[in-house]
């Protein structure tokens, strides 16, 4: 018998220098979604997120709202625990990196090793600094003379830093990445990561001045005029959060672990596929085994964020169409992996249409046939092409899970779900009961439970209410109920 080791699951942890807006609560749902389903297969598995707390946005978020950076990151730190909480998001911890006294000592103990390895060194440097990415660009990212990504001017930066010698791990992190032992999901983001390499790895700075910094974040060892670079510290969250340098999780769920996934977007890839797996060799500890990239969600075609003015409300959905609508709207309605487009009109459509007409509906038929008739439910002697279907669902859910392809999953699911209503229609359970052909009426109803019961574990990563609510409609007997999804409110 084969031992599964390990799995250790990661969302990226946000700046928090603003509300959060549903570009985060996508990340939290598709994670949260890999993450369930982990545990559904039995894995022994830790699921991780947390904020990035140490960021010059958020001082300058601070200074423009007249507060110290210490009140912003609490207050909005404490908006993306309600946001996890709101989705029916499950972590096993969540890490805020300046309150957590976890975070420090691990950024210490990590610039150690970096240290002791003879990879960190300090130079003066110049160059065009992005403050939304919170790094310098080079030349040929630079776009009409700012950043492709982040409306705000470039800042021309001369200082003295602390720098990593990247450029020493070129060669290692290409091949980790060519033979697939650092996997990135989808292709396209790996051909991305292996073109970027063959121009070369250049050493980062991974200290600011103190001055720059305003004194917010945390101190360089042995150099109090220098502050950590807020990605080298935001990486470190993924052992900080563990417990690292020492303790029992840190070896279990890093050292020990059969997988380490990264779940996170498409424009912070850099830090992940290159900045973080060189750190990690220096300070000679495993690799990533897999970083799985998102799109992003886009608004009339512009990406959501905080600084663009175009955010949308995650709290306000949720309270609008229930958690479980919002999370359907995110897994199946948007690309995992690519761009799309939010909008509102959809997600009523998606909840009247799908998730009420559709699965709701399929069960309230099944659910009424059942308690009127009072049929007895077999596991035996089913619809033979229905319950082929039901395989090849559960064959096409893990494949696409496996792939990071959350809406083929959801897709897939939803054509087992129109299978078992086009059933119902070829079927007449009503005729049948109307012609007293009961063992007709049982193979019929049965089948159709069968349906519900693979629709239900399938959906159980996805939509958990949705899933919970329709196995203890169906257990001990189908019986009727509620609707899973009521009517909405005009608003």
């Amino acid at each position: 018998m084969t031992i599964q080791k390990p799995v250790f699951v990661t969302s990226a942890i946000p700046y928090v220098n603003a509300e959060p807006h549903l570009g985060h609560a996508l990340e939290l749902v598709q994670s949260d979604a890999i993450a369930r389903h982990q545990r559904s297969l039995g894995r022994d598995l830790n699921f991780t997120s947390g904020t990035d707390d140490n960021s010059l946005k958020n001082v300058r978020a601070a200074q423009a709202l007249g507060t110290t950076p210490a009140e912003l990151v609490a207050r909005h730190g404490a908006d993306f625990r309600r946001l996890a909480q709101a989705l029916n998001v499950v972590h096993d911890d969540f890490i805020h990196t300046a309150s957590d006294a976890r975070h420090a000592p691990a950024v210490h103990a990590l610039w150690q090793r970096c240290w002791d390895n003879g990879d960190v060194y300090k130079k003066s440097y110049r160059g065009s600094y992005c403050v939304g990415c919170e790094h310098f660009l080079r030349e040929s990212e630079i776009v009409e003379g700012g950043c492709a990504v982040h409306a705000e001017a470039l800042e021309v930066l001369e200082e003295e830093n602390w720098f990593f010698r990247l450029s020493r791990y070129e060669k290692p992190i290409l091949r980790a990445i060519r033979e697939e032992r650092l996997q990135i999901l989808p292709r396209e983001r790996k051909h991305e990561v292996l073109q970027f390499i063959a121009g070369g790895l250049d050493d980062f700075s991974i200290s600011r001045s103190r001055a720059r910094a305003k004194g917010w974040g945390i101190s360089v060892p042995g150099d109090d005029t220098q502050i950590v670079y807020v990605w080298f510290d935001a990486l470190a969250n993924y052992l900080s959060v563990l417990g690292y340098p020492n303790g029992e999780r840190f070896q279990r769920y890093w050292q020990d672990a059969g997988e380490r996934w990264h779940v996170i977007g498409k424009d912070i890839v850099r830090f992940h596929a290159l900045y973080w797996p060189g750190i990690l060799l220096s300070a000679d500890l495993p690799l990533p085994t897999s970083l799985r990239v998102h799109g992003h969600i886009t608004n009339q075609g512009k990406k959501i964020g905080k600084s663009a003015g175009n955010a949308v409300d995650p709290f306000r959905l949720v309270a609008r169409y229930g958690v479980d609508a919002v999370r359907y709207y995110l897994l199946a309605h948007l690309h995992t992996t690519k761009d799309g487009d939010f909008r509102e009109d959809l997600l009523r459509t998606a909840y009247s249409s799908e998730l009420a007409g559709k699965l709701g509906n399929l069960l309230q038929r099944v659910g009424a046939l059942v308690e009127r008739h009072r049929v007895s439910i077999v596991t035996a002697d089913l619809d033979a092409p229905l319950c082929e279907v039901a395989q090849q669902t559960e064959t096409r859910v893990t494949r696409a899970l496996d792939e990071f392809a959350l809406h083929e999953a959801l897709r897939a699911i939803f054509e087992l779900v129109a299978a078992g209503n086009r059933y119902v229609d070829a079927s007449a359970p009503w005729s049948l009961a109307k012609s007293g052909d009961v063992p007709a009426l049982e193979h019929c109803l049965s089948s159709l439970v069968h349906v519900l019961r693979v629709t239900a574990r399938l959906l159980a990563p996805f939509l958990p209410t949705t899933a919970h609510e329709i196995e203890a409609r169906l257990e001990p007997r189908p019986r009727l109920g509620p609707p899973l999804f009521p009517a909405l409110a005009r608003e």
